[in-house]
C-alpha cells in the first residue's frame, strides 16, 4: 500500500505529511519498547514503537476517551479506526470478549503491533486490516458496526477527516453508537456541527482536558 492511502480509501492527498500516516514496515524486536499501565480495571502491557502514532505513551486523547466512554455491550461488531498501537481494540476486547472487532489503520506497524497487543493481553477476537481493504470488505458484505470507538486523524486535514468520518459512520447499525475524541483545539465544536449538517446525531458527551468526546448515531 503507498503512502497515500487514507483511513477511508486510497485516494487522499497529503498524507505523508505526518509519518505515522504512511505504511511502514512492522518493528523489529530492538526497534520496540513496552508500556504498562491500568485502565478500567485492566492491567495492560503494550508494545510500542517509532513511527505509530504516540509511539512512547498513551496520548491524553485517547485516555480521555478510554476513561470517559460507557462500558461495551457484551457483544457485537465493533471498530476502531486509526488503531495506532492498538490500545483501543485491545480494551474492547477485554471488556467484550464475545464481540467481533476490527481495527484499521493504514500503517502495517501499527496493525502488527495491535494484532501482537491483543494478542499478548488475551484478546483473540481482534482482526486487523488495511483501512481501504477493511472498508471494501464490510460494503462489499454489507457489514454494519454496533460500536465504533475512535481518536480520528484529525491531522490529515480536514477533507480527509471528513471522508474517513463519511465512509465508516455510514457503516454504523441502525442502534450503533459511535465514541470519537477530538481535541478542542483542533475543531471538536466545529465538527460536531459539521456531522449534524450530514444527517448524524452528533452531541457533546463530556469534556476534559482540553478535549471533546463526541457521542455519534445515524
Amino acid at each position: 500500500m503507498s503512502n497515500k492511502e487514507a483511513l477511508s480509501a486510497p485516494n487522499v492527498k497529503e498524507i505523508s505529511k505526518v509519518h505515522y500516516f504512511t505504511d511502514v514496515p512492522p518493528a523489529t524486536k530492538a526497534e520496540m519498547s513496552t508500556l504498562e499501565f491500568s485502565l478500567r480495571g485492566f492491567d495492560l502491557q503494550m508494545q510500542v514503537a517509532d513511527q505509530v502514532f504516540s509511539a512512547s505513551r498513551l496520548d491524553p486523547g485517547t485516555k480521555v476517551l478510554l476513561k470517559e466512554v460507557p462500558e461495551p455491550p457484551a457483544s457485537g461488531r465493533f471498530l476502531d479506526v486509526g488503531c495506532g498501537w492498538g490500545v483501543i481494540s485491545t480494551l474492547l476486547g477485554k471488556f467484550s470478549p464475545d464481540a467481533k472487532i476490527w481495527a484499521v489503520d493504514v500503517n502495517g506497524r501499527a496493525l502488527d503491533l495491535t494484532k501482537r497487543n491483543a494478542n499478548a493481553n488475551g484478546c483473540t477476537n481482534v482482526e486487523t486490516y488495511y483501512a481501504h481493504e477493511a472498508l471494501e470488505k464490510a460494503r462489499a458484505e454489507g457489514l454494519q458496526f454496533d460500536l465504533i470507538w475512535s481518536n480520528p486523524p484529525i491531522r490529515v486535514g480536514k477533507a480527509e477527516t471528513h471522508q474517513i468520518l463519511l465512509d465508516w459512520l455510514s457503516l454504523l447499525a441502525d442502534e450503533g453508537v459511535a465514541w470519537l475524541i477530538v481535541a478542542k483545539n483542533l475543531g471538536a465544536d466545529s465538527l460536531t456541527t459539521w456531522l449534524n449538517d450530514q444527517g448524524f446525531q452528533a452531541e457533546k458527551a463530556a469534556s476534559k482536558k482540553g478535549f471533546r468526546l463526541l457521542r455519534v448515531t445515524r
